[in-house]
């Protein structure tokens, strides 16, 4: 991925966020948000998120308490680490109880940038990145008084930044064999012109495939429900089953005043077609799964 932290010397406004999604052996499902945050007028400021079955809790620090390596994925919120070797996490407060250590193995990184030639754009609204589509876990987890043994389980991360999150947007992402899914449709706005973009990175059994705005891909349908999207010979559809949302605070203006919903253990549907062939068909109950229109 090459940096790891774009925003030491920003002023704002600007976020910097990093999505790290940890799965036991037996399907639970924790995410967890660290963030940096300058609003239009300089004003810096942290926080974490945590997303569970269960619920989901927003954690505010100040600026000073956040700390971040540009070479590397090591990023630190007060006495919480999350880095390439792992996670620790020690928190006891806004409701939450958060406690443990997990150790990561190796990344399942992807070939390339998944933005492609759009990250030589240094005016977009908001960026996206991909460190790893699937890596094992060790660890144990103690989330108020429920010990959530990672012992097997799989974690996937991923980072955005910019000033804000797109007014129209999907995603969703579901562990493979050997790798995972994740594909993303947004309204964005670029030199006074708005288009609708798409970015999607099919790790499976051991090949990589990708289906973007850069490379052709044409979005036929995206709404709360799914989306479906062909490339050529390749074609991926995307459908929501079931869902149980949960609140998550998102930046506008580099300000976390935007409220969106997600699932982390949505019920979905994915399957590809190369030309006439069907890859996979993969119905998952624990997909991740947002949309949102502002």
């Amino acid at each position: 991925m090459g940096k790891y932290f774009h925003g030491e010397n920003k002023r704002g406004p600007y976020f910097e966020g990093w999505y790290f999604k940890c799965q036991t052996r037996d399907g639970k499902s924790l995410a967890l948000i660290p963030a940096i945050h300058i609003d239009e007028n300089g004003r810096r400021s942290a926080s974490v998120q945590v997303i569970a079955d269960s619920g989901s809790w927003w954690l505010e620090f100040p600026g000073t308490e956040f700390h971040a390596a540009a070479d590397r994925l090591h990023i630190q919120i007060a006495d919480n680490l999350f880095s390439a070797e792992g996670l620790f996490l020690n928190i006891d407060r806004d409701g939450i109880s958060l406690h443990g250590h997990l150790k990561s193995g190796a990344f399942l990184p992807l070939r390339s940038d998944i933005m492609g030639p759009f990250r030589f754009l240094g005016n977009m609204e908001c960026a996206h990145g991909v460190v790893s589509m699937a890596h094992p876990l060790h660890g144990v987890l103690v989330l108020n008084e429920t010990v959530l043994d990672f012992d097997g389980g799989t974690g996937y991360i991923e980072t955005d930044r910019g000033r804000s999150f797109p007014c129209a947007y999907l995603w969703t992402q579901c562990f493979l064999p050997q790798g995972g899914l994740m594909l993303s449709v947004a309204a964005i706005p670029l030199g006074g012109l708005r288009f609708t973009g798409c970015i999607c990175a099919i790790a499976y059994s051991g090949r990589e495939y990708r289906l973007a705005t850069y490379r052709g891909v044409k979005i036929e349908s995206w709404s709360a429900c799914g989306a479906r999207i062909t490339q050529g010979k390749y074609r991926l559809e995307v459908e929501l089953l079931e869902q149980q949302a949960h609140p998550l605070r998102a930046p506008a203006g580099g300000a976390m005043t935007r409220t969106i919903h997600e699932s982390i253990c949505a019920k979905m549907r994915y399957r590809f077609w190369i030309g006439e062939k069907l890859l996979f068909e993969h119905t998952d109950p624990r997909g991740s799964f947002e949309y949102a229109r502002f």
